[in-house]
Formats: structure tokens, C-alpha cells, sequence
């Protein structure tokens, strides 16, 4: 994907990627701010955190 965000001085390509992983058995995601957020218990509960946390993050930036 070629664009840019808000914050990116320049265009550059962005790629995706699975943004679930296991550390210890336990279900997390990981985000652009390099956190690691959870753990879940399945994968349904980690996709509504993941679109609550854009939610979240997209209200933040609003703000500014």
C-alpha cells in the first residue's frame, strides 16, 4: 500500500501484517505505537478491541 499518514513527513509503502500474536499461549495485537495490547480469550473478543482501540486512537487525533 503506498500513502500517507497524518503524521508522515513524506509518502511511503506501508505494508500489513497480522497484527494477532501468542507470547506465553495468550492472545495479543500489536500496534503502530509498538504496544502490545491484551490478552484476550479468543479471537472475536481481540477484533473488537482492535476496532474499539482505532476508534479510540482516531478520537485522539481529532483532538489535536
Amino acid at each position: 500500500m503506498y500513502g500517507m499518514r497524518t503524521q508522515d513527513n513524506a509518502p511511503a509503502t506501508h505494508f500489513r501484517s497480522d497484527r494477532l500474536c501468542r507470547v506465553n499461549g495468550e492472545l495479543y495485537f500489536s500496534t503502530r505505537e509498538n504496544t502490545l495490547e491484551g490478552p484476550f480469550d479468543n479471537a472475536e473478543a481481540a477484533a473488537r478491541e482492535i476496532q474499539a482501540y482505532i476508534e479510540r486512537m482516531q478520537m485522539l487525533s481529532a483532538r489535536r
